[in-house]
């Protein structure tokens, strides 16, 4: 009987158990531009350096990810990488400055320079001598 009792309760459980879920939401990733970059005037060469961006993240359905970061030769190209969650209507306009930062070490002699994404095609290109 116990074991009857056991196979019931078991059965009920599994069939209770839904598989669709009507409340789905999809997860995209999206670049966002940076608004400023904070760097030092120079490097060092061999110094580590924090960069510090400042973004804008547009609603609640947004969140920081990543920072998009390319590397070509002494050229750097910087944005914003943030997810975001569709098929949410509970999305508030927030408008908000955010500020994340990296770490970034001078290994090579010259200058290098950084791109940062302003959106669109738009770069804000600066460069930063090193010295020894």
């Amino acid at each position: 009987m116990k074991k009857f009792v056991a196979y019931c309760l078991m059965v009920v459980f599994i069939f209770s158990c839904s598989i669709s879920d009507d409340s789905s939401q999809d997860i995209y990733y999206e670049l966002l531009p940076v608004e400023t970059a904070t760097l030092p005037d120079e490097f060092h060469l061999g110094d580590t350096y924090e960069i510090t961006l400042t973004y804008i993240r547009p609603s609640t359905c947004y969140a920081f990810n990543n920072i998009y970061y390319l590397k070509e030769g002494n050229q750097r190209t910087v944005a914003i990488v943030a997810y975001l969650v569709s098929g949410n209507n509970n999305c508030e306009t927030l408008n908000e400055e955010m500020e994340t930062s990296f770490n970034f070490k001078a290994t090579n002699s010259g200058s290098y320079i950084f791109k940062f994404w302003l959106g669109d095609s738009n770069y804000q290109t600066v460069v930063v001598p090193v010295v020894d």
